[in-house]
């Protein structure tokens, strides 16, 4: 392992046992550990018995053997990743450190890196041969120089590049709100990364198949620019409606969507899986959404048959739905098992002019993460197409610092453009009190760290929602299985609070800044947040969003996504005739919606402090305002204007409260 990065590396004499590595079953995936790397020192192991075992640095493969073969391995990272048949095997693996010394040769603070292979780097070819290895290998070129926190710049040239699962990095971890994967075929990781910019100039990258396209972990400092990442093949699928005859439906498909009949039904197969549809969806041609006033997702049957190339005629009668020719069906599923873009343990990480056209789960994931930066892009329409990803757009869970949108387009998704909360966990058992057992609630929000020991946990009575003013640190987390921890507190648990209650991260929130967007046409809501950090919704625009405009959520109950608001400003934004379906929580345009039990019984109301001024409102009648368990909303200087263009909701008050305190609402 030379490439230029050293000059030499050299054993040092002693081979005296080191203390056995410390595997952090907190941080561990399905089938992965990570392992923090101390600095000097070399990893000397064996695989387990009956088990294989990969070593990865996060781009590419280390070592690999299985039955008890010995390892040595000099890392040129800060995390080395050990990937087997499960996390239970790895946690067993026998290892040691030994001391070692590496010298490095100086090298400038910044260094460009040419992906056209001109400056002696490799080469990436935009020629639909799989580009992954190849910027994989700039990345890990990169990672050596992040070694001496130098700063590196992969400049690709303009072109469209293509990735297959076949040479994807093998790794293992858990995303929070999707299907958990034994294994993720990671297109383009960039982990361990320090001030790595990666400059796209405009190029597309294509997926190929079920992958992880992009995964941003264990570093800071990543700047992404400019590049539009989309799947070979649409996930869902989506169907022109020419005739509705005879009680019976037929589309047309475009050539860029998968699909097969088979036995007389219906199957998607964007990522090469057949899978049947749920539900669908109806947009106008245009792509806005058929204002249907009910659910948006649409039982239909899939009986049906083929009855040309692009044709298939479905024993359904569109018009009974109220749907008519000239309008296109989104076919979708309620899986997920690939987000497009990771963010796990990252830092500092910016995204400038990144496009999502689709996804096989939510666009943009970020996880136990700090201080994100998304400056235009966004999820946007490829031509001739109507919907862009198959769930929210953007999605932050147990997030801190800052997290910041400007001037990004988001349309078309099947969820909301974005999600911002904390994941609670429910108590099940009190051993002690200084010991519970924690259990992640949700099948699709498991095992990633929620606390780590030294963290504050704030406590939530699970029948009313209420926070409990205390918080206590934790003082050691210990991994019993991916759904339960066993949590040591500092101090006894509080009095009031047990089983059935619920506990989230204190420590792990953010203030969001979302500004100068536009969300539109979207199925369910058009942003979500969730969060006691400061809010600001300024200057954007809301048009045709299937539910509620502005959702402020939080749950002890369901979905287990808490984090009461506290500070939230809504000022100068565009509601253009939002709340066209009936979704989950979404009664008015802004909706304040949590899931309390027992309202009547708090003490304290859940959201407080929400600002709404200087906005306008173009709406049939429906509520501006749905609130449950808030205190201290206030709206004003708005300008409202109503019409009759669909169904009114709520006896067309503009104004729905329960359990609220106090308001400052005006007249209209």
């Amino acid at each position: 392992m030379t490439k230029g990065i050293f000059l030499t590396a050299m054993a040092a004499a002693c081979t005296a046992m080191a203390e056995p590595a410390t595997l952090n079953m907190l941080q561990s995936g399905r089938c992965m550990v990570s392992v923090d790397v101390p600095s000097d020192k070399k990893l000397v192991g064996h695989a387990p018995q009956g088990k294989k075992l990969h070593i990865t640095d996060g781009t590419k493969i280390l070592w690999k053997g299985k039955d008890g073969e010995t390892f040595e391995i000099t890392p040129y990272c800060k995390k080395l990743y050990l990937l087997s048949d499960s996390a239970t095997s790895c946690a067993a693996t026998t290892l040691r450190w030994e001391p070692t010394r590496i010298y490095y040769a100086k090298r400038d603070k910044k260094i460009q890196v040419s992906a056209d292979g001109s400056n002696g780097w490799g080469e990436m070819k935009a020629d639909g041969t799989d580009a992954g290895p190849a910027l994989r290998e700039l990345i890990s070129d990169a990672t050596w120089h992040g070694c001496c926190d130098s700063e590196v710049t992969i400049n690709i040239p303009k072109g469209e590049y293509h990735f297959y699962p076949e040479g994807a990095l093998q790794m293992s971890y858990y995303i929070s709100n999707h299907d958990q994967q034994d294994m993720q075929p990671v297109g383009v990781p960039i982990v361990g990364q320090k001030n790595l910019k990666i400059n796209g100039n405009g190029s597309t990258f294509v997926f190929h198949g079920a992958m992880q396209p992009v995964l941003i972990m264990d570093s800071e400092g990543v700047e992404l620019n400019d590049i539009t990442i989309k799947h070979d093949a649409p996930y869902y699928n989506e169907g022109k409606i020419v005739e509705i005859k005879d009680g019976c439906t037929t589309l047309e498909f475009a050539e860029q969507f998968r699909w097969q009949v088979k036995a007389g039904h219906y199957y998607l197969m964007g990522d090469g899986t057949p899978r049947k549809p749920g539900a669908v969806l109806a947009f106008e041609a245009d792509g806005r959404m058929v204002a249907t006033g009910k659910a948006g997702d649409m039982p239909w049957p899939n009986k049906c048959e083929q009855v040309g190339k692009n044709r298939v005629k479905f024993y359904n009668d569109a018009a009974e739905l109220g749907l008519k020719e000239g309008q296109v069906l989104v076919y979708r599923h309620y899986g997920r098992p690939h987000p497009t873009m990771v963010l796990y343990r990252a830092k500092g990480t910016t995204l400038n002019n990144i496009v999502f056209q689709d996804s096989q789960g939510m666009a943009l994931i970020a996880q136990r993460s700090k201080d994100v930066s998304i400056n235009g892009g966004g999820c946007i329409c490829a031509e001739g197409r109507v919907y862009t990803v198959s769930a929210d757009a953007t999605h932050f869970s147990n997030c801190a610092g800052t997290i910041t949108v400007n001037g990004a387009m988001y349309e078309g998704m099947m969820d909301d453009a974005i999600n911002v909360h904390s994941t609670c966990l429910g108590i099940k058992q009190v051993i002690s009190p200084t010991e519970i057992i924690a259990e992640y609630m949700h099948p699709q929000a498991v095992g990633f760290e929620v606390f780590e020991a030294g963290e504050h946990i704030q406590f939530i009575k699970g029948k009313t929602l209420e926070n409990h003013p205390q918080l206590i640190k934790a003082a050691r987390v210990k991994k019993i299985n991916e759904t339960h921890l066993l949590i040591t507190l500092a101090a006894p648990l509080p009095a009031g609070i047990g089983a059935g209650d619920a506990i989230e991260n204190a420590d792990w929130y953010p203030a969001v800044s979302f500004t100068n967007c536009t969300v539109q046409h979207n199925r369910a809501r058009g942003t979500l947040f969730t969060t006691p950090k400061p809010v600001l919704v300024q200057e954007c625009k809301f048009i045709g969003s299937g539910g509620s405009a502005i959702l402020l959520a939080g749950d002890a109950q369901g979905w287990y996504e808490s984090g009461r608001c506290l500070d939230v400003k809504i000022i100068n934004n565009l509601f253009d005739h939002n709340l066209l379906q009936r979704y989950q929580f979404t009664e008015g345009i802004i909706s304040i919606y949590p899931m309390v039990k027992h309202p009547e019984q708090q003490t304290e109301r859940y959201h407080q402090n929400i600002l709404i001024e200087g906005n306008t409102f173009l709406t049939h009648r429906v509520p501006l305002i749905y609130a449950i368990s808030a205190d201290g909303i206030i709206l004003r200087n708005n300008t409202v204007q109503f019409d009759d263009k669909h169904a009114p909701m709520h006896n067309k008050q503009p104004y729905v409260l329960q359990h609220c305190g106090k308001t400052d609402l005006q007249k209209l």
